[in-house]
């Protein structure tokens, strides 16, 4: 793998398009790692409503966003290995597709 800085003309290092475009498809990765993350959480029964308190509706609209950042949390630190997987497929494919 090549370095992809830049010297701009003030000196300081500026990212080239193929860097720019791994950062966004590291994002994209980690994106879909944080939504499958998520979806398991749900069929896990985390943050499920519970019978003795009861929050009602609030309760329940808000289990899904509580659910979303734990999921987003735990793609940002590492995650399960999944979103590797995807970025280095997307980049295999970017580099086909050029």
């Amino acid at each position: 793998m090549t370095t992809d800085i830049v010297i701009g003309a003030a000196g300081a290092p500026s990212l080239t398009q193929a860097t720019q475009q791994h950062q966004a498809l590291r994002e994209v990765a980690q994106d879909l790692e944080a939504a499958f993350l998520a979806e398991m959480l749900k069929h896990a029964g985390f943050g499920e409503a519970r019978d003795s308190f009861g929050g009602g509706i609030g309760e329940e609209q808000m289990t899904s966003l509580l659910r979303a950042e734990h999921a987003n949390a735990l793609a940002s630190q590492g995650g399960i290995g999944l979103a590797e997987t995807i970025f280095q497929s997307l980049v295999r494919q970017a580099e086909v597709g050029q």
